[in-house]
């Protein structure tokens, strides 16, 4: 018996699963070339980003900020009474701005025709055929993997029940809690515990690794590890004994890097230790996709297609970055392959960039110092904690070292930790990205005084050393 035979079929010539980010990129790409075209989603309309991710997680932040800089004030000879934290106006501000970003991806994705809508769960039948819920079915010329990625989840998570939370429950509560325990060093660890930490939340933060961040540059990890240990309570480099539920609170029981054994209780465990890519429920098994050892689809980063099929795969689906930008460009490729497929070309990527929303910053441009050959490049390093405009807004700490190519004298790459890297983060990805030499950089003007001065005084420090 053939259980296909009687679902309603939709025949297209693209379909994407997943609209997001990079489904939604996708769809304007693909909408330039074909009207036939239908874009299939499981869940809620809207992007990570706005909902749950780099948006709300920013807002937060922000409100984590005001508050510490009205502790600092002090330190400018100022004398304020104590700060009190709202956390209830705190947490509505964070979710009223949230929404109204939200709505506007909503509003946008209510102007896409309805016959290019399908709301349910998508699997694969074959290369060109996916089964939605149980009684539908679309058959594509071509299909674009977009279906996002959710956070990665802490062994023996679900023992811990409503006690254990991921950055998507954060964004939910109506006031701050007590303490949170938080794993993971990377961005979503560092940036929501400092965040929760400034607004009176007790926070201590784990890592294996032994490291804060995502650097590669010795030089910018020791200065990384010594920053934040002053300000949160970090254990980088944590050996956990026991993590179990008692009297309502997490019981933690660790081993420091430092042989130490310690204890502490907690009202919720926040799992950031990375997200996962939303493809183990697409059978991609009855696909003729070659398949890395996660269960991945092995695909060209510069064109987007999974081998020389007609399956395209793009945004936090593909494992590789999730970053907004990365998403939308990589959308964009896939969207404009799928459309005018079996022609396929490759799309211009721009100069990788992140950027950690602590303080001090942290953010890596470029190439990074483990990418580069051994011998091929100086290094020109500048210490924060010396320049003149850090000094004055009492946020001088932090390091910043150029890769300058020895041969071209070409501005390779970056990685820093320190204040308004945001800012020079983009400058230096300008740069590289114009293929500009550490000559022609130190004739751009340096307005005084200003941080970014201090992109000048590493220039000099690599010429020093050429």
């Amino acid at each position: 018996m053939n259980i296909y035979k009687n679902m309603k079929t939709k025949k297209v010539d693209v379909a994407i699963i997943g609209h997001g980010s990079a489904g939604i990129s996708a769809y304007k790409a693909a909408i330039k070339h074909t009207k036939n075209i239908v874009v299939i989603e499981g869940g809620e309309y809207g992007t990570s980003c706005a909902r749950n991710g780099c948006m709300p997680s920013k807002l937060l932040i922000s409100g984590g900020n005001a508050a510490k800089a009205i502790r600092d004030a002090y330190s400018f000879g100022i004398s304020t009474h104590k700060t009190e934290i709202d956390d209830q106006k705190v947490m509505e501000r964070v979710r009223s701005l949230r929404d109204q970003f939200v709505s506007k991806i909503t509003n946008h994705i209510e102007n896409i025709p309805k016959t290019h809508k399908i709301q349910g769960f998508a699997k694969f039948l074959d290369n060109n055929t996916l089964q939605i819920g149980k009684d539908r079915k679309v058959t594509a010329k071509t299909i674009i993997i977009a279906t996002g990625s959710t956070p990665r989840l802490l062994p023996n998570f679900s023992e811990l029940g409503t006690l254990g939370i991921t950055n998507e429950d954060v964004f939910e509560w109506k006031k701050l809690p007590q303490s949170v325990a938080i794993f993971g060093t990377g961005v979503i660890g560092m940036e929501l515990g400092q965040a929760l930490e400034r607004l009176g939340v007790r926070v201590t933060i784990f890592g294996r690794s032994g490291n804060v961040g995502s650097f590669s540059d010795p030089d910018i990890q020791e200065a990384a590890n010594h920053l934040y240990h002053g300000e949160i309570d970090i254990f980088p480099g944590a050996e956990i004994q026991e993590m179990v539920p008692e009297r309502k609170k997490v019981h933690i029981r660790f081993t420091s890097m430092y042989g130490n054994e310690l204890e502490q209780n907690f009202d919720y465990v926040l799992s950031a230790i990375g997200r996962i890519p939303n493809v183990k429920k697409l059978d991609l098994n009855k696909t003729s996709l070659d398949l890395d050892s996660r269960g991945m689809p092995v695909y060209d980063p510069e064109s987007m297609q999974c081998g020389k099929s007609n399956i395209f795969i793009a945004g936090d689906a593909n494992g590789e970055k999730s970053l907004l930008h990365e998403a939308v460009d990589e959308g964009t490729i896939a969207g404009k392959n799928a459309a005018l497929f079996p022609k396929v070309s490759k799309g211009s990527r721009r100069v990788p960039i992140g950027i950690v929303f602590t303080e001090p910053e942290m953010a890596v441009v470029g190439k990074l110092y483990r990418e580069l050959p051994k011998e091929s490049f100086v290094v020109g390093s500048v210490d924060f904690s010396f320049d003149k405009r850090s000094q004055m807004l009492n946020k001088n700490r932090g390091k910043m070292n150029l890769y300058i190519d020895k041969k071209s004298k070409k501005l390779l790459g970056a990685e820093m930790i320190g204040p308004k890297t945001e800012h020079i983060a983009h400058l230096l990805s300008w740069a590289i990205g114009f293929h500009a030499t550490l000559d022609q950089l130190l004739e751009m003007p340096f307005y005084h005084p200003t941080v970014e001065e201090a992109i000048r005084s590493a220039l000099n420090n690599a010429k020093k050393k050429i």
